[in-house]
């Protein structure tokens, strides 16, 4: 079923085109990663399809009674508003039904007794029972826990930016629509709710649209693809890794098409110049298919980032970190911690969010001092830091004069570049570079400002979150950059794919201030880390030597303590069911209980597990049966 259809869309700003008459739809089940380049209107298109903003013609066709959600890249926020108020404050009646309730609940804290108020909440209650609501309430608790949000009466503007992007996004992810657009939901996120997002996201049935420059979020997720490239739309029926292989087929194809225009051109080229006469009817057709075909346009020579090699000379003695221990408000973020930095370091640091992950990249760089312990530089590191957030802007000032402020001219391997030419190497056209900063996208601003970090020819970079905002194929470049690069990178990132792509050596925050190195990238780690966290004991339903081998047909019988299991697992499935049952409705009744909330939601997770593990054993004691049963068939009658 179509939900959605993009026609003839156009947007333009100023001279500048985004779209040029594209056209696109949405069916159900369709799960849609959109890439492109900085600049190329991803943001700007999921506005226009959302609803948010307007394209200068075409229109959006949508199904009957379509319910669209949609998490900004940047959300806004009520004031005054509580985490769980905000979540509910959509305009979707059902929200609004939840919220009312919320905000009569919070009035009662305060009047116990007062009449009105009892009685207004028992009518929204009886609302909240035949329209079901109780179970998106409790749903949004759950949610935000798994999030990290567990005080649901803060108020929204006491939170960090990272926190409000995580109540935005759960208030998207629990609003009842049919078409989810998610902008960057992986952004200001850890990795392992980057993880939860993915198993989440996989079990959702609803239509999702989405941008984001996580790989491995996008090759798990999407089965279908939109690439933005020069104002035209391409759409691919894959998810990203595919996506690649079939961009690569439609670029040679492009250019073997253009070759094969060249060689007619050339050729016909020939044969007008000899004089051909066009007196007779064929040569006069012959003449026009040669105008027509010259006047046909080249496929636009597309363009790409490119990074030299920019850097000083390093020298033996480069960062040592000796004891080095940190506090903020009495919580140890950092506690004794020495390291001596290597000169081809490439260092990752993860972490949840709040640990201090870039309080070690402050600390190493100089930017922090360090309560108790050393941090020692060496005369020649020259420090590049491409901080999480960009530098203030002068939004009133031009590009160039920009990367001019940090030097006219940088030597690279290519030979000497002036700030233009750097800025066109970066994807800045001349027209651009004169033009001000506030006429670029959030991504375009956050490559400018790369740009600048670069220019300064560091010999060790820090990077935070570097992978934030940019576009995929930016990020791909600046990967190949890092990996010829001829000093040390630390990089705090979220991001798997560049963390085992560019790194060697993980710094890993296990809590109360330790650090743990991990050689390898994130995947290395992530294996390390699990097998080093103990596991709960096995049950004995789940020990090896309780599954019963079935692969020789001499097997006729059950031992005794399988068929005492197989005879009374579907009463122990049935039990759990009933419990895991029970535990939602506990749920949908202690709505303002949110310690208890917490309790439950951790009982039914674990009832769930222990569910979905009887259910396997009892595929397993099934299928033995099946085999016995078999076996006993194929023996000859006596």
């Amino acid at each position: 079923m179509v939900l959605l259809t993009a026609e003839h869309i156009r947007k333009s700003y100023g001279t500048r085109v985004i779209f040029d008459d594209i056209s696109f739809s949405i069916h159900e089940g369709d799960k849609i990663g959109v890439v492109g380049i900085n600049g190329t209107g991803k943001s700007t298109l999921l506005k226009i399809v959302a609803g948010a903003g307007q394209a200068d013609s075409g229109e959006i066709v949508t199904m009957n009674g379509m319910r669209i959600g949609y998490l900004p890249q940047s959300p806004q926020f009520t004031a005054g508003t509580t985490v769980l108020e905000q979540v509910f404050y959509g305009d979707n009646p059902l929200m609004g039904l939840v919220r009312d309730y919320e905000t009569v609940m919070k009035q009662l804290d305060r009047e116990p007794e007062h009449p009105a108020l009892l009685q207004k909440a028992a009518a929204l209650s009886e609302q909240m029972d035949k329209a079901e609501a109780w179970s998106l309430e409790s749903e949004a608790k759950t949610i935000l826990t798994r999030l990290g949000i567990t005080d649901f009466t803060q108020k929204v503007e006491t939170l960090s930016g990272g926190q409000r992007k995580r109540v935005a996004l759960a208030a998207a992810l629990i609003a009842p629509v049919d078409l989810l657009i998610l902008d960057e939901p992986t952004n200001h996120i850890d990795n392992d709710t980057v993880e939860w997002l993915e198993k989440h996201l996989e079990k959702y049935t609803k239509a999702l649209l989405m941008v984001t420059h996580d790989r491995y979020f996008l090759d798990r997720i999407a089965n279908r693809m939109l690439e933005l490239e020069q104002g035209h739309i391409y759409p691919y029926q894959a998810n990203f890794t595919k996506y690649l292989e079939m961009k690569a087929e439609r670029e040679d194809r492009l250019a073997a098409e253009e070759r094969k225009r060249q060689n007619f051109l050339r050729s016909e080229l020939e044969w007008v110049r000899r004089g051909a006469q066009a007196r007779s009817t064929k040569q006069k057709a012959r003449l026009q298919r040669f105008a027509e075909i010259s006047a046909q346009r080249a496929p636009e020579e597309k363009q790409t980032v490119s990074l030299s090699s920019v850097n000083s000379r390093l020298g033996k003695k480069t960062i040592q970190l000796d004891h080095v221990c940190k506090s903020f408000a009495g919580i140890t973020y950092i506690r004794d911690f020495s390291y001596i930095l290597l000169r081809n370091d490439r260092i990752g640091i993860t972490g949840n969010n709040g640990c201090g992950k870039t309080t070690l990249l402050k600390l190493m760089s100089g930017q922090l001092a360090p309560d108790s312990g050393t941090v020692i530089h060496g005369e020649t590191v020259k420090i590049g830091v491409f901080a999480q957030e960009n530098e203030a802007l002068d939004e009133n000032q031009r590009v160039l004069d920009y990367i001019r402020d940090t030097a006219e001219y940088v030597t690279t391997a290519d030979g000497k570049l002036s700030a233009s030419q750097l800025l066109e190497k970066f994807l800045f056209p001349v027209s651009m570079q004169r033009g001000p900063i506030s006429m670029l996208s959030g991504g375009e601003k956050r490559r400018l400002y790369l740009a600048k970090v670069l220019m300064e020819a560091p010999n060790i970079l820090f990077l935070d979150e570097p992978t934030n905002d940019l576009d995929i194929e930016t990020l791909m470049i600046l990967e190949d950059y890092l990996e010829q690069f001829p000093g040390a990178v630390v990089a705090v990132s979220h991001d798997r794919y560049f963390l085992d792509k560019t790194m060697n050596r993980i710094f890993a925050f296990l809590g109360n201030g330790q650090i743990k190195q991990y050689e390898g990238g994130y995947t290395d780690f992530r294996q390390a880390y699990l097998r080093e966290v103990p596991t709960p004991a096995a049950s004995p339903a789940s020990k090896p030597d309780s599954t019963p081998q079935v692969k020789e047909k001499k097997l006729f019988k059950m031992t005794y303590k399988d068929q005492r299991e197989y005879d009374g697992i579907t009463d122990e499935i049935t039990a759990l069911e009933e419990k895991i049952a029970a535990l939602e409705h506990e749920m949908a009744t202690c709505a303002t209980d949110y310690q208890k909330l917490q309790t439950l939601s951790e009982e039914k997770e674990t009832a769930e597990a222990a569910l979905e593990a009887k259910m396997e054993r009892w595929m397993e004691l099934s299928e033995l049966a099946e085999t016995i049963a078999q076996n006993k068939q194929s023996l000859p009658n006596p």
